[in-house]
């Protein structure tokens, strides 16, 4: 599969303003407020802060997830569930943030987690 889930997808409009603060919605709920975010054009992602939905923790979320951003009301909207996103890889900002390795580890879960059943296609 050639899908870069680290880019933005056609549309989404990403360079109107600064993200931080806006909150961000899974497909079935809430999950917290951008923290951080980068636009680079193949290492795009948002730093999440989930605060108490899971507390004192962060998640770092590919752009390619983000199907539309509503800037009037300060809200990024993402394509996978609470529980999804919960199931990625753990994130650490110290360790992790710009690591290849965790990159490849969290690609791996978003382009299964989106697949009927986890399967890639035959």
């Amino acid at each position: 599969m050639t899908e870069n889930v680290w880019a933005y997808r056609a549309g989404v409009d990403y360079l109107a303003a600064d993200l931080t603060g806006y909150g961000v919605e899974a497909s079935d709920g809430r999950i917290g407020k951008v923290d951080k975010h980068s636009d680079e054009v193949t290492d795009a992602y948002l730093v999440v802060d989930t605060a108490v939905w899971i507390l004192g923790k962060e998640v770092l979320l590919p752009a390619g997830l983000v199907t539309r951003i509503d800037h009037t009301a300060r809200t990024v909207y993402v394509d996978r569930t609470r529980e999804q996103i919960k199931a990625a890889p753990e994130f650490r900002r110290d360790e992790h943030l710009g690591n290849g390795d965790h990159h490849e580890a969290l690609s791996a879960h978003y382009l299964l987690s989106r697949m009927p059943f986890g399967l890639p296609p035959a």
